[in-house]
């Protein structure tokens, strides 16, 4: 009896500490920027100020929640070169991107703001051009921080920039971080590593284990009583 009740305690005190760690997971709510690399999305390397794509290439923008680049949520829906551009014929002296902007969904959408619907477009621009510029010649009102993060596309959000999200809640901004743009990656990973575990366990986690370790304590004195 006592083993068995030690069993189920050990089991509530994983559930318990798993229940802690997730409510301290933190995300921040950003523009994603995205290579397409045959059939699939690939986080890009670079941000979009210095990406010089070629004629004939497919990039790609997600407005969402994301712990860090190997979370970030990928741009939905069909992602090809001839469809997107089929309208937009080759041009000398100049090169044509397609770009996907999906703007995310509800969930992830700042407080009071209503994600538009996913778009997608065909920039001619120069050949030297940034990605960037392609990008303002096509989805215009763009928005950038003070550190050269992109903010807004097409005006979405209106307010915010990289804002951090804790504890899952993803309508609930709090401070905003500052990663450089020159490495895209940096977008989502520049703070959160040293987030979670900086200030000790949380009160939740303390909290629960001292539930457990009460609940183990009577457990064993009561099979002792059934002995006795």
């Amino acid at each position: 009896m006592i083993r068995r009740a030690l069993t189920l305690l050990l089991a509530a005190l994983v559930l318990v500490t798993g229940a802690a760690q997730a409510a301290q997971a933190t995300g921040y709510r950003y523009w994603s920027f995205w290579d397409r690399d045959g059939g699939k999305w690939t986080y890009a390397t670079q941000g979009p100020s210095t990406a010089r794509p070629s004629d004939g290439d497919v990039q790609g923008f997600r407005f969402a929640v994301s712990e860090d680049s190997k979370d970030a949520a990928q741009p939905r829906g069909a992602a090809e070169f001839a469809v997107i551009c089929a309208r937009t014929p080759a041009q000398d002296g100049k090169k044509r991107v397609a770009l996907v902007i999906d703007f995310g969904t509800a969930a992830g959408a700042p407080s009071g703001e209503t994600p538009p619907a996913r778009r997608t477009v065909c920039a001619r621009v120069a050949p030297n051009a940034t990605t960037a510029e392609a990008l303002a010649a096509v989805a215009k009102p763009l928005r950038y921080g003070t550190d050269a993060l992109l903010c807004a596309i097409g005006g979405y959000p209106e307010t915010g920039c990289g804002e951090q999200v804790a504890g899952g809640d993803q309508s609930t901004a709090a401070s905003p971080k500052s990663p450089s743009e020159e490495s895209s990656s940096a977008q989502s990973s520049s703070a959160e590593n040293k987030d979670a575990s900086d200030d000790g366990p949380s009160l939740g986690l303390v909290a629960g284990v001292g539930v457990v370790a009460v609940l183990g304590a009577a457990a064993v004195w009561q099979a002792r009583r059934r002995r006795t």
